[in-house]
């Protein structure tokens, strides 16, 4: 299951797992109240969203060929995110822990690098979209 949403994650249905598991890695990012000193109130997400799915594919094509996963799942919510709530999720269940943290990693890491996906900060003072290595892209 990979995803774009614009609704919470569920994070327990992101827990899927066969009688062949012995592990299953879960990462959650949480929206914060803080960045670099300045008080957040709230996120925005944007994506390039045929794009952001179709690369969110081939990350987990890679992860597949290169650790024993039996399933993954990556969701990243999209429009206004309040604090605590989750932002993007990956689970991946496999045979032993060691390929699962990897693969998580790999996943999330990955994601966040080179998936189209933006975040827009808001504070009491005005807002600002934060800079990540991603393709320059439109943004609205």
């Amino acid at each position: 299951m990979i995803r774009l949403i614009r609704v919470p994650i569920d994070l327990a249905a992101l827990q899927a797992s066969s009688p062949a598991d012995g592990a299953l890695c879960l990462f959650a990012g949480i929206v914060r109240n803080e960045n670099k000193g300045k008080k957040v109130l709230y996120l925005e997400y944007e994506a390039y969203e045929d794009m952001a799915l179709a690369l969110m594919e081939r990350i987990g094509a890679e992860a597949r060929a290169k650790w024993p996963i039996t399933d993954l799942r990556m969701v990243h919510r999209l429009g206004r995110l309040e604090i605590g709530e989750a932002s993007v999720a990956v689970a991946v269940a496999s045979p032993h822990r060691t390929e699962a943290f990897a693969a998580c990693r790999f996943l999330i890491d990955t994601l966040k690098a080179q998936v189209p996906i933006w975040k827009k900060e808001y504070y009491a003072d005005g807002s600002a979209w934060l800079e990540e290595a991603k393709p320059a892209l439109p943004r609205s």
